[in-house]
């Protein structure tokens, strides 16, 4: 088909690339400022991320946080958002914001809703009433939101469905959606739209979603579909695919996902962008993120240890107190996790501020040409210094791009999937 031209309001401006691996690092300029690439997005489903002010995530350096466009069209609703003009002033957010369209939820509520050629017809969660969800009105609520990015409606399928032809016709209805959504778009001088890559693990299908996307020339394009249960060596076949097929010069966008692995070697896999509610989830089950990988602070084990957190962390919690910091032990935090408030606002925090940092050090990794180093380092923490061995879908993954960790490698296995994207 014939390019079809949108106007754009980002720019994104490429830093450096990996001579080994596919990474590249940039800067993606937005209506509310710039964003460094790559970066993780915290997740604040109803304008809000669980256990932070806005303040506080503001303190850790986010400057790109994710909105939910299905729970902010029930809650508050178009006229409240119209009313008092968008996501950025209902929340006091000064920085950028990503908006899903809701077309993940047509997975995670599928008992609640029906997909056809118009839109997903569901049950309000809240009272029980029909409601309708069309590309159309999913744009509608996004210019009221008024984010910076906003996602076309998508037909979503679990990767894991046996049914092909219900993934290749959820394809291309994704296209003919993207089509309907270019049309509504009603403000593409201040909001950048998205195109959605669909396909399921079937790579012929998702190089055909990437051909006719590609064609759309939107701002921005996302890889969907994906952290639904799927083999990690399938999810990483699907993103090298993808990435491969997509313009140099504009955005990609992982939808859902959100392990410190996992995001590293998406990074490696040329991916650019990620998100994902579990590090605000696992902290409200006490756990917090460090080099080694979970620490429970339920755990009885952490009952007399007066250390911080991480000592190399940078956090408010982990920071001492003559340097600004709270200066909090492992033994207060487990002193009040699962009765405190507290305890989960702290971890939430940390979980965030540690991703963060990770993806702001592998940015300087890329920078100064040594992610795969990086790599190695990151992965000796987290796998061959507990003695264990680095599972083989990262092994295989990272030798595709040219890092080879096979020194470090279990010899067989099959990984489970990533975190689901489920909004909290």
């Amino acid at each position: 088909m014939e390019q079809m031209r949108m106007p754009s309001a980002l720019k994104y401006e490429l830093l450096a690339k990996c001579s080994t691996t596919k990474a590249r690092t940039a800067i993606l300029h937005l209506p509310h400022g710039p964003v460094q690439l790559p970066m993780f997005m915290p997740v604040a489903t109803q304008a809000s991320l669980k256990g932070l002010t806005p303040d506080q995530l503001e303190s850790t350096g986010c400057r790109l946080c994710l909105n939910n466009t299905y729970h902010l069209g029930l809650k508050p609703g178009q006229a409240t958002l119209d009313a008092i003009g968008g996501a950025h002033k209902l929340q006091s957010w000064p920085h950028n914001i990503l908006t899903d369209s809701g077309g993940f939820q047509m997975v995670s509520l599928l008992k609640l809703a029906k997909v056809t050629e118009e839109g997903v017809r569901f049950l309000s969660p809240h009272d029980g009433s029909p409601m309708l969800l069309t590309p159309e009105h999913s744009i509608s609520l996004q210019n009221s939101i008024g984010s910076d990015i906003i996602m076309q409606l998508d037909d979503v399928i679990a990767t894991t469905s046996p049914d092909l032809a219900r993934m290749e016709e959820a394809m291309y209805r994704s296209v003919r959606w993207l089509d309907r959504c270019i049309a509504a778009h009603k403000m593409p001088e201040s909001q950048n739209l998205f195109c959605i890559i669909q396909g399921g693990l079937d790579l012929n299908l998702r190089k055909e979603c990437c051909k006719e996307m590609v064609a759309r020339d939107t701002p921005g394009i996302a890889i969907g579909g994906l952290s639904g249960g799927e083999a990690k060596e399938s999810y990483c076949k699907v993103v090298d695919t993808c990435t491969s097929l997509l313009p140099e010069n504009k955005p990609r966008y992982v939808m859902g996902i959100g392990y410190p692995a996992d995001l590293l070697v998406s990074v490696a896999l040329g991916a650019d962008m990620f998100d994902c509610v579990w590090p605000t989830r696992t902290a409200r089950f006490g756990n917090a993120i460090v080099p080694s990988g979970m620490l429970n602070l339920r755990h009885a084990s952490n009952a007399n240890s007066f250390i911080p957190i991480d000592d190399t962390c940078g956090c408010p919690a982990c920071k001492p107190k003559e340097e600004g910091g709270l200066g909090l032990t492992r033994a207060f935090i487990h002193h009040i996790a699962g009765k405190e408030t507290a305890a989960a606002h702290i971890l939430s925090m940390h979980n965030v501020w540690y991703l963060l940092n990770l993806m702001k050090n592998a940015r300087q990794a890329i920078l100064d040409d040594r992610f795969p180093e990086f790599l190695r380092g990151f992965f000796k923490q987290l796998y061959t210094d507990n003695g264990k061995s680095v599972e083989r879908w990262a092994v295989d993954a990272l030798k595709g791009v040219g890092v080879d960790l096979e020194d470090m490698a279990e010899p067989t296995a099959s990984a489970t999937s990533t975190i689901d994207g489920e909004a909290e």
